[in-house]
């Protein structure tokens, strides 16, 4: 987001954090995400709402008209702060009520002490997704029903993983906006992270890593940059020896892969 939508996304966090606190997070996660879809659907209403030349408090009206008795007051509060708000571009008024929805969830997951699994199995899935075509396909058919979706994520996942995963990767697959799967299955992680203000940090390696090998990873990485670091650790052959690192836009390779690729661009250039 730039610079005016930064600033009124941390307005209506803060609008968000005082709601949230008396709140069911998993419901307020629920009934966000539900008002992005209505956003995303209602084109007119969604250029109502962000127009700057309208009234806040005619904008945060019509939201409290539209939504009271559909949705819980905490939701229909978050979305009047964020309709009061001012916006770079009318995409940014929908983008930061799913952010919100997504914060909620997982603030529910720390509630119950479930935010490193959480974050496991969001990676693990996007793994899963990336190895199997046909699956991949099935969930990014833009003519398949939103039912049939679901209930395939039901059989896949149900009572597998958390709750909160559930929540997140439906919402994901059922409504992409946009994105590739891929894609939104890595912010969504990025988001989860940020509950704990961490770090994600993707190894790929030619063998799984212990445990002491992740601590001693993790160690470096939390004196290397200042904060917490989580590993999402994936096992790849293609590394042959071992391990590259990416946090954000930034690499660390050692592997042998790596370091050939290296000497060809030495000798290239």
């Amino acid at each position: 987001m730039r610079g005016l939508s930064r600033t009124s996304m941390a307005e209506v966090e803060e609008r968000f954090n005082a709601a949230a606190g008396s709140a069911d997070l998993g419901t307020l996660s629920d009934e966000l995400f539900a008002v992005t879809d209505l956003l995303d659907r209602e084109h007119g209403l969604r250029r109502a709402l962000s127009d700057p030349s309208r009234a806040a408090e005619q904008k945060a009206h019509i939201v409290r008209t539209l939504l009271e008795g559909k949705v819980g007051e905490s939701a229909i509060g978050t979305t009047e702060a964020a309709v009061s708000a001012r916006w770079s571009r009318a995409g940014d008024l929908a983008d930061v009520l799913e952010r919100l929805g997504v914060v909620a969830a997982a603030a529910e997951a720390e509630s119950q002490s479930r935010l490193d699994e959480v974050e496991d199995e969001i990676f693990r899935f996007g793994r899963i997704v990336a190895g199997n075509p046909d699956l991949r396909r099935a969930l990014a058919d833009a003519a398949a029903p939103e039912a049939g979706k679901r209930e395939l994520l039901s059989d896949l996942l149900g009572g597998k993983v958390a709750p909160t995963s559930l929540r997140l990767i439906t919402q994901l697959v059922v409504h992409p906006r946009g994105r590739s799967l891929e894609a939104g299955l890595e912010e969504v992680g990025r988001l989860v992270a940020q509950q704990r203000q961490r770090l994600v940090a993707v190894v790929r390696s030619a063998v799984e890593l212990s445990e002491a090998q992740k601590e001693r990873l993790m160690a470096w990485l939390r004196s290397s940059y200042g904060r917490d670091v989580h590993l999402n650790v994936e096992v790849d052959k293609r590394v042959l020896g071992g391990f590259s690192v990416r946090i954000g836009d930034e690499i660390i390779d050692t592997t042998i892969v790596g370091r050939i690729e290296e000497v060809r661009r030495r000798l290239a250039g």
